[in-house]
């Protein structure tokens, strides 16, 4: 089996990084919670969907979308009502139960609504990711042998009609966004609101039959055929089922509760199954109103306005948000830095007291008010997490200096850890014992335990049905008993939470023995809010332990700005030598909660920030580390050597399509040869 095609997971270091040494046992770890009910036979998505809008009718909003600064409203009925539209017209265009509808775009209603409607006739959709080019479109429609897929605009039909002479098994392409395809005259290019009006005339003369298809929908039917990140190969397609995707909501609802007055942005990928989860799995069984902003980059301003109630998001938007923080900071006059660095110790404090259900004490609530008044919630207010009961991140390593942030303002940012093969989640975190260095423990309904060689197993009813078209596989993943191969290397405590220490494959031993996860390393780094990502080299033959690191373009410009620095690209400013001190001095800090032997000793700055688009890393963010090994390996080379620059050549594409090469030199730094600035501190509400 190949560890690295479960790349869902969401990684950390162990308490220094570094992998235990004693044996593991292979107990059995479950939840301390009951498992919920079972999820009847006959519960389906769409049947969920129509229980809802029985109830609430036009009494309650399902849906709204901000439309030209505008919240527009669909209520549970109005939802209803254009999934069963857009289902006939897809019954119209031969969609049939076993197929597989995919969807192409960014977060709109549209999307939910094909999805529902495509499950409504016993089909399941694939959902592509909206930044997804050529091959990976090719390979996922081509694979699930797609003959319809519903796009968003021009730019993702555009993609598709370039492709179209590779699709062999697409037959129609549907669109929600017509701007810009007035003109097109593409025989089987059809308008979403045309497919939604071919479906009420089909249902005019099949009066009654979709309600036979809806009730026909059996839970163990496949509802969504996810992709996995695939960080060392094409992704595979994990095929889900309703009860896959019911139970894990139940299960993560029963440990944390939502109720229908709940708060929703959706703002992350449909492809991604961490949206999947809350939007879909959980939002049809509380039935709470999704929100979806206006753009990419209203997001923020979006989240402020709704303020949600529960959000789930990847590492690098938690990131952001204490980026953003920490630039506000450091731009701020010396009176509300010092404000807010007080604060945040006082927030430190109570939160490392809540987190493991121990009262603060009177005096401890006293600071911690005046903390949260004059510090700490305005910094929430900027997040848009004023309200916000239950947040989690997963997907890609998160470190525990970003975990401990949040929790010091207040926010209650909880670890989880699972895989597109068990819908998402398997173990999180509970209110009262939360700790940053673990992914908390089994949710209900769901076993762990480690095997042998230290991988990390996993059963639960949310264990997918297997990857569509690949039986080898799927028997690689999931044993005979039922249990699911991560690919992960961890351990369980002696309190039985998990602690995942990085990828298998990934796991490194230093030059003393000492097995450490780059994983773990790299969030160190990154918690710098200059620094975008970070992958670090070592072990094997090579003694020392170095980065390559792509600088942060914003936050770094900025900087440069006001140290008066000027610059004229990306690669111009990362190979400033200020900006190699700049971020030195971060590395420094850094290396300073490391051991000895696994400190970073050289580095250096990328001249081009890794791209998804050249397969450098996945749409999640995860690192391909074998393409980063193959690509630059001259330059990992040259890190483990002893000179202090290197030379690459880097191939530029302008806009009208001709290219250039460039010959660029890199240097190199020594982190023996740094001398740290006097006083420095390496976090901006720290005073710097």
């Amino acid at each position: 089996m190949n560890p690295d095609d479960h790349t869902e997971g969401q990684v950390t270091g162990a308490a220094e990084g570094t992998a235990p040494t004693a044996a593991v046992t292979d107990r059995v770890v479950r939840p301390r919670e009951p498992a919920p009910d079972p999820i009847p036979e006959d519960m389906t998505f769409p049947q969920l969907l129509r229980g809802l809008a029985a109830t609430h009718g036009d009494d309650r909003i399902a849906l709204q979308e901000k439309r030209y600064g505008i919240w527009q409203p669909t209520t549970w009925a109005g939802y209803q009502q254009r999934v069963r539209d857009l289902a006939h017209g897809l019954a119209d265009l031969g969609v049939r139960a076993g197929d597989v509808v995919a969807v192409l775009g960014d977060n709109r209603p549209e999307w939910l609504i094909s999805e529902l409607a495509a499950q409504s006739l016993g089909a399941a959709v694939v959902g592509i990711y909206p930044t997804s080019v050529g091959e990976e479109i090719v390979h996922i429609l081509t694979h699930a042998q797609v003959r319809i897929v519903v796009a968003e605009d021009q730019e993702q039909v555009d993609k598709l009609l370039r492709l179209q002479d590779q699709l062999d098994t697409v037959e129609t392409i549907i669109f929600y966004d017509p701007r810009g395809l007035e003109d097109y005259d593409v025989e089987h290019l059809l308008e979403f609101t045309d497919v939604e009006a071919r479906g009420r005339a089909y249902e005019a003369e099949h009066p009654g039959w979709l309600d036979e298809q809806v009730a026909a929908g059996r839970t163990s039917d496949i509802a969504v055929i996810c992709t996995t990140s695939g960080t060392t190969a094409r992704p595979k397609l994990a095929m889900l089922s309703h009860a896959n995707l019911l139970s894990m909501g139940r299960s993560l609802m029963a440990i944390d509760p939502i109720d229908p007055n709940s708060r929703y942005v959706s703002f992350l990928p449909f492809a991604w199954i961490g949206e999947q989860m809350l939007t879909v799995a959980c939002g049809l069984q509380a039935g709470f109103t999704v929100s979806f902003p206006e753009e990419a980059n209203t997001v923020k301003g979006d989240l402020r306005e709704i303020g949600p109630d529960v959000m789930f998001s990847p590492p690098r938007i938690w990131e952001d948000m204490l980026s953003s923080v920490q630039v506000r900071v450091g731009e701020a006059g010396w009176l509300k830095r010092a404000g807010f660095a007080w604060g945040y110790r006082i927030g430190e404090r109570v939160a490392d007291r809540r987190v493991r259900g121990e009262s603060p004490g009177v005096g401890g609530r006293v600071l911690g008010l005046l903390a949260e008044f004059g510090a700490l919630r305005p910094v929430r207010e900027q997040l848009g997490l004023t309200r916000v009961k239950h947040c989690y991140t997963g997907g890609a390593p998160l470190g525990p200096d970003v975990f401990r942030f949040f929790h010091a303002i207040g926010v209650n940012l909880k670890q989880i850890y699972g895989q597109t093969e068990i819908c998402g989640i398997a173990v999180a975190h509970r209110d009262d014992d939360v700790r940053f260095n673990t992914v908390g423990t089994p949710i209900p309904a769901t076993e762990a335990r480690i095997a042998d060689d230290g991988e990390i197993l996993l059963r639960s009813p949310a264990v997918f049905q297997g990857y569509y078209r690949n039986e080898e596989a799927t028997k690689e993943a999931v044993d005979a008993d039922g249990w699911l191969h991560t690919g992960d290397a961890g351990y369980l405590d002696e309190d039985d939470h998990l602690v995942v220490i990085d990828r298998a494959k990934d796991v490194l031993e230093a030059v003393d023995g000492t097995r450490f996860s780059p994983a773990f390393i790299e969030n160190k780094v990154k918690f710098s809010p200059y620094v975008e990502e970070a992958v670090v080299f070592g072990g094997e033959d090579r003694p020392a332990i170095t980065a390559m690191i792509t600088i942060d373009m914003q936050t770094v410009g900025a900087w440069a700005e006001r140290e008066h620095l000027s610059y004229t690209t990306y690669t111009d400013l990362a190979q400033k030598s200020a900006v190699y001190q700049l971020i030195a001095e971060e590395v420094h800090g850094a290396n300073q909660d490391l051991p000895e032997s696994i400190r970073i000793r050289r580095f250096l700055l990328l001249h081009k920030q890794l791209d998804p688009d050249d397969e450098e890393i996945t749409r999640t963010r995860k690192v391909r580390r074998g393409v980063i090994n193959e690509r630059y390996g001259e330059l990992i080379e040259a890190l483990h050597g002893d000179d202090d620059g290197v030379t690459v050549t880097s191939t530029i594409t302008y806009q009208d399509g001709s290219t250039a090469e460039r010959v660029i030199e890199l240097a190199i730094w020594s982190m023996d040869d740094f001398t740290p600035t006097p006083g420095r501190r390496r976090f901006a509400w720290s005073g710097r």
